[in-house]
């Protein structure tokens, strides 16, 4: 499914507006004071588990791909602990519940 979605019109349309909203600038690079070029647009809440999100802006961030690495376990295809923690940011800021998967393990 996600290959499909990947190249249709309207996802080559939001992609661009997503870029050139967050002015072609990885924004978890900025986060942390740095400057590198976006080229991709990351799904915070996965394409595959949340297709319900996947045009959503409130969920789409312009990452490179040195960034976008470090969001997936590229072995397993799941988020890393950044991608978790940025997809836990993102939940708590739109007042969306935090999908028992990514929830915080209580010690």
């Amino acid at each position: 499914m996600a290959n499909d979605f990947y190249i249709s019109e309207k996802w080559q349309r939001k992609r661009m507006s997503v870029l050139r909203r967050d002015g072609y600038q990885d924004q978890v690079e900025k986060r942390y004071g740095k400057t590198r070029e976006a080229t991709i647009v990351h799904h915070i809440f996965p394409l595959d588990d949340y297709p319900e999100y996947r045009l959503a802006d409130w969920n789409l961030i312009s990452v490179s791909m040195g960034t976008h690495n470090k969001l997936h376990d590229r072995e397993t295809d799941e988020l890393t602990e950044l991608g978790v923690e940025l997809l836990r940011r993102t939940a708590r800021k739109n007042n969306i519940a935090v999908p028992f998967k990514y929830m915080e393990e209580k010690r």
